[in-house]
């Protein structure tokens, strides 16, 4: 199985001289393409950052990201806002809905805005295999929270992305919408080859991933493949004593 995101000795370092923060320390690995990879560590331990530099939202310190053959690391800021529109799909936890349009205008707003025309047929199946047919002239405040997340992953489905990337993407849900919106992030992957990378602390939610990675004070110190809850709570249980 390719790699469709790479990332090889890349650091990101916050501020200069004694008030330097080091988020991320040389840090590489290997995505797998139509893959489901969960991130986890302690508070602090730099898992935003990795989410947000393999995206393209952060340019690191030091390092190469490759998503397929295109180094993120050189471009500047428009270029970076044109591949994250065109080959990246984002799920953030406050879902980031424009309270102001229907379901079916935010989903396609990220098509609307890089002025490309609807896939009619794929924007139907990807209606469709988040469950909202039906809700799609609705607005985000006649949805309840689950809805308001589902619209938020077919937003990031709409442009066939290569890879969506999840940044606790069901943190802010009860238990029974979160496992609703987990089961449909794996179809997702098996069902479409899509390929999800999500940063969770949620031992139940990282075990619908193919593989866990662990992240301790900026580095991946541990990974655990066919992950279940109970494997990774007792290595997160773990990694709190690595963490300065």
């Amino acid at each position: 199985m390719t790699d469709v995101l790479r990332l090889d000795a890349v650091s990101k370092v916050y501020g200069k001289g004694q008030g330097a923060v080091a988020a991320l320390r040389e840090v590489s690995v290997g995505i797998p393409r139509g893959s489901f990879t969960a991130v986890m560590g302690p508070s602090g331990s730099g898992k935003s950052t990795f989410l947000h530099c393999a995206a393209g939202l952060d340019v690191p310190s030091s390092g190469s990201v490759r998503l397929g053959g295109t180094e993120l690391a050189g471009m500047d800021e428009t270029a970076l806002t044109e591949l994250r529109r065109q080959r990246i799909g984002f799920v953030f936890q406050a879902f980031n809905l424009v309270s102001a349009l229907t379901v079916i205008e935010n989903i396609t707003l990220p098509l609307r805005l890089a002025g490309v025309r609807v896939d009619r047929a794929w924007l139907d199946k990807v209606v469709s295999k988040v469950g909202l047919t039906g809700r799609t002239g609705h607005r985000p405040a006649q949805l309840s929270g689950g809805q308001q997340q589902r619209v938020a992953i077919a937003r990031a489905l709409v442009t066939r992305p290569e890879v969506v990337f999840g940044d606790e993407p069901t943190g802010a849900l009860d238990t029974m919408t979160a496992r609703d919106v987990l089961t449909l992030l794996r179809e997702i992957v098996d069902g479409t080859g899509q390929t999800v990378v999500m940063v969770t602390h949620d031992p139940v939610a990282a075990s619908y991933a193919d593989a866990v990675l662990f992240l301790a004070d900026g580095r991946i110190v541990d990974s655990v493949a066919a992950p279940t809850s109970e494997r990774v709570a007792e290595r997160m249980t773990r990694l709190g004593a690595w963490v300065r």
